[in-house]
């Protein structure tokens, strides 16, 4: 059950209905996380800039999977639903590679790389090896697509939080639990 509510179209405030509206826009609806994130103006805007920035790194494919891979570890049910609605929608993923990337992997060898190096940045909390930086450099990420897949754990964390926290009501298709994949 929620633990605060989602605002209503008239509640939202003035600083965060333009963003807001652009992402009902976009998506067909407003999804319940926004409309409760959106009871903070500054937290609200400062993840819809971040998340529009990095929207533009490495492709949606890696993006989605990334997504995935964090949001398993971090037991977040609600970004487990948005991601593997978003992977199969719009990055086009089939079901068995977003299942493959819920357990921090990816079919495609470069994808593969960089999603296990994302789930043991977030294993670790960013304590990752020499070797686990090797690998993702040999499968020919460059050091700022390093950083942005630092990013992107970073960005994917922050609603995995916001939503373990508040838990807001479940507005995309429910997920199969992970120990049935």
């Amino acid at each position: 059950m929620p633990r605060t509510a989602a605002l209503k179209p008239e509640q939202v405030p003035a600083d965060c209905k333009q963003t807001l509206d652009a992402f009902a826009k976009t998506i067909g609806f407003t999804p319940n996380m926004m409309a409760t994130f959106a009871q903070s103006p500054i937290a609200f805007n400062a993840w819809a800039t971040l998340l529009g920035a990095l929207s533009k790194a490495l492709d949606v494919k890696t993006r989605d999977s990334i997504g995935l891979a964090v949001s398993e570890v971090n037991g977040c049910n609600y970004c487990l639903a948005v991601h593997s609605f978003t992977a199969e929608h719009m990055a086009k993923l089939p079901a068995d590679e977003i299942a493959f990337a819920r357990k921090g992997h990816a079919i495609d060898p470069k994808r593969d790389a960089a999603v296990q190096f994302a789930r043991k940045v977030i294993e670790t909390r960013g304590h990752v090896s020499d070797a686990d930086l090797k690998a993702v450099r040999d499968a020919g990420y460059t050091d700022a697509n390093v950083i942005e897949i630092v990013a992107l754990v970073a960005m994917y964390s922050l609603t995995n939080f916001f939503n373990n926290v508040f838990d807001p009501e479940k507005d995309f298709p429910a997920v199969t639990p992970a120990g049935s994949l």
